[in-house]
């Protein structure tokens, strides 16, 4: 019996060592990539206490950057969660020439850097691109002014709340769409009654991560916004000017309070995701 009890307590002695390394591996790897750096911005933004980061969040600058990320990611996500649930509508209930092509473009912003992005928008819409020049004449100046910078933040996170919604509209059928077209409902008030309430839940999750993605965006917006210290720069613009000009107080508090909403996003999506899940 001894003999045949050796191999088990030996395969379980070797199961339990493998657990426990690969969660080692895990949680190490999860340390040096995440958790060591973003807790060094903590520490050193609040080292000598809430004073000196106060200060550094309510100077002019620091409050302009604010208010222009937060018009930028308001006016992207309106405008992302508008087209997220049209396209999420056509590629889930209807079948037209070119809906595979459409259903690879909205995922091509994940593939594509946002350096990319904010060049193509220059090349299109600056002064000297395809129509650029037809809208300088007209005095529209879209390039280098938060009308660029809300392109270039709907750009790149144009996929999240499509992505979101999507699965959640195939999960639930049209039946009851149909059921209300039928008693004579119309179209507007079948999806205000009846698709509305069914992705309520996804539309938020997928809203919240569009809104954490705009608020951290920084490769397309620093090349369409100019740079124009209180009237152009966002958080993370902010955050690169004051690390050149040797401010690091102002851009750890700034990077602190990025880091801050990025946490409460990912808790709120969390939780929106869960009820999801749970709904489905």
């Amino acid at each position: 019996m001894a003999d045949v009890d050796a191999p088990i307590a030996v395969g379980s002695q070797r199961r339990t060592v493998t657990r426990y390394s690969l969660r080692f591996v895990v949680l190490g790897y999860l340390a040096v990539l995440l958790a060591v750096p973003v807790g060094v911005v903590f520490y050193r933004s609040f080292r000598h206490g809430l004073g000196p980061v106060w200060s550094s969040l309510t100077t002019a600058d620091a409050r302009s950057a604010i208010y222009v990320t937060l018009i930028v990611a308001v006016a992207a996500v309106v405008l992302n969660t508008i087209f997220g649930v049209g396209a999420a509508l056509l590629l889930v209930r209807k079948q037209f020439p070119g809906r595979r092509l459409l259903d690879v473009l909205v995922d091509l912003p994940q593939a594509v850097s946002p350096i990319v992005a904010g060049l193509a928008l220059v090349l299109v819409y600056g002064k000297f691109g395809f129509f650029g020049g037809w809208l300088q004449r007209h005095g529209i100046q879209l390039i280098f002014s938060l009308p660029g910078m809300v392109m270039a933040t709907a750009f790149v996170s144009l996929p999240l709340v499509v992505r979101a919604v999507a699965p959640v509209l195939a999960e639930s059928g049209d039946e009851q769409e149909q059921a209300a077209r039928t008693l004579g409902a119309s179209g507007w008030q079948t999806f205000r009654r009846i698709t509305l309430p069914s992705i309520r839940d996804a539309l938020a999750y997928g809203v919240v991560l569009s809104l954490a993605r705009s608020l951290g965006e920084y490769g397309a917006v620093t090349v369409v916004s100019g740079h124009v210290l209180g009237k152009t720069l966002t958080v993370t613009l902010f955050i690169d000017d004051r690390l050149e000009n040797f401010d690091t107080t102002a851009a750890y508090s700034a990077s602190a309070l990025l880091a801050l909403l990025a946490m409460a996003s990912l808790l709120v999506s969390r939780r929106l995701r869960s009820r999801t899940r749970s709904v489905a």
